[in-house]
């Protein structure tokens, strides 16, 4: 078991600016909001926060423009523990990536989001930038990727690890077909149920409703049929599930939140599961660990000021009255 996780994450910077409303505007209408706010984000970047705030040791590769949102978001990284020595900057002008949030509330509860991202810095990442990696690669545990950045970059990333045998965790979002060279070199594909069913081309769950026997049956079909390993289904307050060879286990998410932004659940549940299946847990633990995590993050505004730290994950469970033992566990680990 290694006590120290060490976590390469190539991915995406992206500055949130953030609007609370109590409706989305129709096409020509103007509606008010109540709040504005800006944050650091990015897929590749929160989900690198959040496994480093959890004891992870994590190294973080992609790319931000030479402007302030760039200087922000590399500082909030660095903030956390992250190595960022591995960020470029570029050098023409183009802008970092930017993400444009919209979302509706009622009584102060978090209802729907919708996000434009304009991905700036994020698309200028090419090959050659990573291909140092080919050499170093093997000094990690795990490697995280997601698609908000070039596909060629994250299909060379995967083959450098998969030559490694070195575990990669693909977070499909936002979403596109994965080239056959990069799904066989993945070992775990986390999508939401959206990104699963357009992903695999099959039925997951009808809204309020459990994931039935049929559908996790169907889905076993397409995963073999695209020479998938494992599926991570995430499944919103549900919880989630993982479907591998003939098993699919549900662990149930936390119940009695107080949504106020979805907008990185996902993200730090899978920073979350990638720390806790290197620090040595079960499938199982793992999952369950990690929609404790991310339960917090829904709780607070933003993406990265959302993320957790165990000690912070530990008080808000406790506060709420909930069992604590599988974040104190990963803590007694990580110490």
């Amino acid at each position: 078991m290694n006590t120290h996780p060490k976590i390469l994450v190539v991915g995406s910077f992206v500055m949130d600016t953030i609007t609370s409303t109590e409706v989305f505007p129709a096409a020509g209408q103007t509606v008010l909001g109540y709040h504005y706010t800006t944050a650091p984000g990015g897929k590749g970047a929160n989900q690198a926060m959040e496994a480093a705030l959890l004891g992870a040791e994590v190294t973080m590769v992609g790319k931000v423009g030479t402007d302030a949102f760039g200087d922000r978001m590399i500082e909030s990284l660095k903030s956390a523990g992250v190595d960022v020595s591995h960020v470029f900057r570029t050098d023409d002008g183009t802008s970092s990536g930017i993400g444009n949030v919209m979302i509706t509330t009622q009584d102060g509860k978090a209802l729907n989001n919708r996000i434009i991202v304009i991905p700036g810095a994020n698309h200028k990442l090419t090959v050659d930038e990573v291909a140092f990696l080919e050499n170093t690669i093997e000094d990690y545990d795990m490697v995280m990727l997601q698609f908000e950045i070039p596909m060629e970059v994250n299909c060379a990333v995967a083959e450098y690890a998969h030559r490694k045998k070195i575990p990669v965790m693909l977070n499909p979002a936002p979403i596109a077909q994965i080239p056959e060279d990069l799904m066989k070199n993945i070992t775990y594909l986390s999508p939401n149920e959206t990104e699963a069913a357009e992903l695999l081309n099959c039925f997951v769950r009808n809204e309020n409703e459990p994931v039935g026997e049929q559908a996790v049956e169907e889905i076993k079909k397409a995963m073999k049929n695209k020479g998938l390993k494992k599926l991570l289904l995430t499944l919103g307050d549900a919880g989630a599930m993982m479907i591998e060879d003939e098993k699919a286990l549900l662990i149930p998410g936390v119940q009695g939140i107080a949504a106020v932004d979805p907008t990185a659940a996902g993200d730090s549940f899978v920073g979350a599961f990638c720390t806790a299946k290197v620090a040595g847990l079960t499938d199982a633990e793992a999952i369950s660990f990690s929609n404790m995590i991310a339960a917090r993050t829904v709780s607070l505004m933003g993406a990265q000021p959302s993320l957790s730290s165990l000690d912070q994950a530990i008080a808000f469970h406790q506060q709420a009255g909930r069992g604590t033992t599988i974040l104190e566990k990963v803590k007694e680990i990580l110490k």
